[in-house]
């Protein structure tokens, strides 16, 4: 997807046409391995990682563009969002110092990325979905200006024809609609590529495939978004909800989103996977193509394989194959779409580490794998490690069923720990980084229980805004440090803030968990329940759940007080008593607007609606916390 000169509106002839080219590419590969060309005398590995970029007070900032003029380094590129960008770093011979070399070309340029964002008041932080994101954050505004990026939102909403809807559930339960492709800018990842020869590569994805789980357990970085608690590492349903393509009931046609960990295991060759990629997924955009692959080889030449390489930028395996060339001479890699971004560096490193040591080690001591476990095992426990992280239990060798923690403890890491030294990865590196995954694993902290142990300590004095910022900026504060995450203390609120950053519109304090009741229901079911809540305010709704009203404890005491007499005044309907024709805001009105609205209807409360539907209430009392605040600070 790095081309900008993309068509995204194809003709039926300029479709043809770049289908051809995609079929002719295929052919060049099956050539170029029938023939040897490929590289396999080396093998290397590399990496990319993606990063959000945010303000002092730990929200997205949309600056990448400025960010990348300045900087002036190839190595960096633009993301989906304005709030994101990547780094591509240089690849690397697999042997000796490649693990501390790699952790130290991370550091200096993530160092020289953060040093001039923060010349422009912005910071880096590396996380699988950024805290404090917002709907409003999803926009087409907050899109990167670039070609390629609209001409993906415009071929996927072209072949999906609806609106995405996202819903996810873990602790807290999200569902939510939404018009682009903009929810994938949600994910940051590090992703690392492993290259092989064309004869291993069964071996070695197959491998890949049956480790993606252990590998994502102890990973695990994304645990919330939008403000709910979901799975451990959140990345993986988002981001296949977030450009799913698919709009056919799932339970009467079988198919495949193009975020997919695939469906069987490979049997010989890398075409297997482009071959089923091309059948499965229709050609989304297309690009001049000015060669012809066969044609290239025939004269000697290495192709670029441009079409095929377009398309299968818009399918998005987790284990992903690529081509590339290198000094004039074609490869194949595995990229590992797995890992989060963060929750540091030396993590980052350390993760890569025991994917590298897997897939070497358990090639030598098993062989072909799938003698060993079903692929639907793998796919099974891949989701399993999303949903719960080191919690899980996956389904092994033999169908046995094993605790992560045990299996990594006591079978992955030693055959990691041979699949290093074996090739010839310095012992040292192979304690350190190894010892990193040995340690998280004990003690059960992963950046995802990090960042869910610091809410449950923080969400109690502190508003949900507050509470995701202040997650926010601990993580960046300690990536700073060269500590792993198993050693970082939890985050806590600083003792002096600017706490303005946390009111400045009504969503970073409404109150979410409302209790509703309809017009018809008694006024004695709003009394208790304002009783047994603690609560002034009730919201009324229709049975279309629309707002009509609102009943507050001051209407209440009134009726009680001028009917005492009545016996049966509490069993009449609350559209009786209840205030209709309220003042409302949106979740992105300013709070000086809200308090606006308060003073000049007279207000006690004011419902929040988004797209006419009741989603939160901001009442006096809300006012007063901010008030509180003022009176602290003079």
């Amino acid at each position: 997807m790095g081309q900008q000169e993309i068509n995204k509106e194809l003709s039926a002839q300029q479709l043809r046409l770049f289908e051809k080219h995609l079929l002719s590419d295929i052919r060049a590969i099956e050539q170029m391995e029938s023939k040897g060309l490929f590289e396999c005398d080396v093998r290397r590995i590399g990496a990319e990682q993606e990063m959000f970029l945010i303000d002092s007070a730990g929200r997205p900032a949309p600056v990448a563009m400025e960010l990348l003029e300045r900087l002036d380094d190839d190595h960096f590129t633009t993301e989906l969002a304005r709030y994101n960008i990547e780094l591509n770093l240089p690849p690397l011979s697999f042997e000796k110092k490649c693990l501390t070399t790699l952790e130290s070309n991370l550091r200096s340029y993530i160092e020289l990325a953060r040093k001039t964002a923060q010349e422009q008041g912005s910071d880096i932080v590396l996380i699988g979905i950024l805290p404090t994101l917002n709907k409003n954050d999803f926009t087409l505004d907050s899109m990167t200006p670039r070609p390629r990026y609209y001409a993906l939102n415009d071929a996927i909403m072209k072949i999906r024809g609806a609106e995405y809807e996202i819903y996810l559930r873990g602790t807290d339960e999200l569902y939510i609609k939404h018009d682009s492709v903009m929810f994938e800018a949600a994910n940051t990842s590090f992703q690392v590529h492993f290259q092989t020869c064309p004869e291993n590569f069964a071996l070695y994805y197959n491998i890949a495939q049956a480790v993606a789980a252990p590998s994502l357990s102890i990973a695990a970085n994304s645990p919330v978004f939008l403000g709910k608690r979901l799975w451990r590492e959140s990345r993986i349903p988002l981001f296949q909800q977030s450009v799913d393509t698919r709009r056919h009931p799932l339970h009467l046609r079988k198919s495949l989103a193009r975020v997919s960990f695939g469906t069987r295991w490979v049997q010989q060759s890398v075409t297997e996977i482009f071959k089923e990629d091309i059948t499965r997924f229709r050609v989304m955009m297309g690009a001049r193509i000015d060669e012809n692959s066969l044609d290239v080889l025939q004269e000697g030449g290495i192709p670029k394989l441009k079409a095929l390489q377009l398309h299968n930028g818009t399918v998005y395996r987790w284990n992903r194959p690529c081509y590339g060339i290198t000094d004039g001479k074609p490869h194949l890699r595995i990229e590992n779409r797995i890992f989060p971004s963060g929750p540091s560096i030396v993590d980052e490193v350390a993760n890569a580490a025991f994917w590298f040591g897997l897939i070497s080690g358990m090639a030598r001591e098993y062989g072909d794998i799938t003698r060993k476990m079903n692929f639907d095992d793998a796919k099974t426990n891949f989701i399993a490690a999303a949903r719960r992280g080191l919690r899980a239990q996956f389904t092994w060798f033999g169908g046995k069923t094993i605790p992560a923690p045990d299996l990594i403890i006591n079978e992955l890491l030693p055959l990691a720990e041979q699949g290093l030294r074996q090739s010839d990865i310095d012992a040292r590196d192979i304690q350190r980084y190894l010892g990193i995954v040995r340690e998280r694993v004990k003690t059960g902290q992963t950046g995802a229980e990090w960042m869910l142990n610091s809410w449950a300590k923080i969400r109690c004095s502190r508003t949900l805004h507050e509470c995701l910022a202040t997650i926010t900026l601990a993580a960046r504060d300690r990536q700073r440090g060269k500590k792993p995450v198993h050693e970082w203390p939890l985050a806590k609120p600083a003792k002096k803030s600017d706490w303005r950053t946390h009111f400045r519109r009504v969503e970073q304090f409404m109150s979410t968990d409302i209790f509703t009741v309809g017009e018809d229901d008694s006024i004695e079911l709003v009394l208790n329940m304002m009783e047994w809540r603690t609560i002034r305010h009730v919201p009324v709704e229709n049975h279309s759940n629309e707002l009509v009203g609102v009943v507050d404890y001051l209407s209440l005491l009134r009726l009680i007080k001028n009917h005492r007499q009545e016996k049966d005044i509490l069993l009449q309907p609350v559209k009786m008593i209840m205030r209709r024709n309220v003042p409302t805001v949106t979740p992105d009105t300013s709070t000086q607007e809200a308090l606006g609205l308060i003073l000049k209807h007279s207000a006690s409360c004011l419902p929040v609606l988004h797209d006419g539907i009741l989603v939160g209430i901001i009442t006096e009392h809300d006012f007063m916390r901010i008030a509180g605040h003022l009176v602290d600070e003079e």
